[in-house]
């Protein structure tokens, strides 16, 4: 695997997805894979983790959702621009399964989106459940339908597919469909629901995990997750790490490191 680097690089393009989310693609060769991500930084500004939603060269891109302050700073960038790009770091996606779910909520298709891909490159099959708040703002749809995966769609206002969150539909796929795997990310109250029915129908699980991160490099807490750190033993961690501990879909740390729990669960 390619060792992490770091780099200043030109924004080569920055394509609107959905109205909260925006994609920038700029240079690169460090390589990646699937599941993998980098940290962005703008020059005088904040670093912010960010999945490779391009994570192959020689264009590589992240795809943004406005969440706070950097982020939409980030999504106010032009071609021409410039950006810091740390990495690769993290797990990548195992691509041997045959026969794969992927349940996406909102922005989390993002990194599912480039694993959905390279597992149909190896001739696997790819269904999708993706979930959004409303139909402008399913991200990827598009792009998995092009690479030949059946979607089927949930959105809370029900101005597209099924009305209401997205775990009905993941509930659905895996009763009439023998599954080899299922990756997920999105809500980790979402991720918590859809793994505890994925593990009764005896279907492995891949979370895709998003914490705080600030060093990427293990060393600085802020993305503690039990006895793991999200930056080096995730993002990818498997349904078997993430069950019993009392943090994942319960609770989260702010910026400055103190646990909160969520508000009212998403089912």
């Amino acid at each position: 695997m390619t060792p992490p680097s770091r780099t200043i690089v030109p924004i080569e393009a920055v394509t609107p997805e959905t109205p909260s989310t925006v994609t920038l693609r700029f240079p690169w060769t460090a390589g990646a894979r699937p599941g993998q991500f980098v940290m962005v930084w703008i020059p005088g500004e904040d670093e912010l983790p960010m999945s490779l939603s391009y994570p192959e060269g020689p264009l590589g891109g992240v795809t943004v959702k406005a969440m706070g302050e950097t982020s939409r700073k980030i999504q106010d960038l032009r071609r021409g621009d410039r950006i810091g790009i740390r990495g690769p770091y993290g797990t990548p996606f195992d691509l041997t399964p045959h026969r794969v779910l992927i349940v996406a909520g909102g922005s989390g298709a993002a990194v599912l989106a480039p694993a959905a891909e390279a597992a149909r490159r190896e001739g696997h099959s790819v269904d999708v459940a993706l979930g959004a708040v409303t139909a402008g703002e399913l991200l990827f749809r598009e792009r998995f339908e092009r690479m030949g995966a059946r979607v089927e769609v949930a959105t809370d206002d029900g101005s597209e597919g099924t009305r209401g969150y997205v775990t009905p539909v993941a509930d659905r796929l895996l009763e009439g469909n023998p599954y080899d795997a299922l990756w997920t990310c999105g809500p980790e109250v979402m991720m918590r629901r859809v793994a505890d029915r994925a593990e009764r129908a005896h279907v492995p699980v891949i979370c895709s995990v998003e914490r705080q991160m600030k060093c990427a490099l293990g060393l600085c807490d802020a993305c503690a997750l039990g006895p793991y750190h999200v930056c080096v033993d995730g993002p990818l961690l498997p349904w078997e790490r993430l069950k019993d501990l009392e943090e994942f879909g319960r609770s989260y740390r702010d910026p400055a490191g103190r646990r909160k729990a969520y508000g009212p669960g998403r089912p």
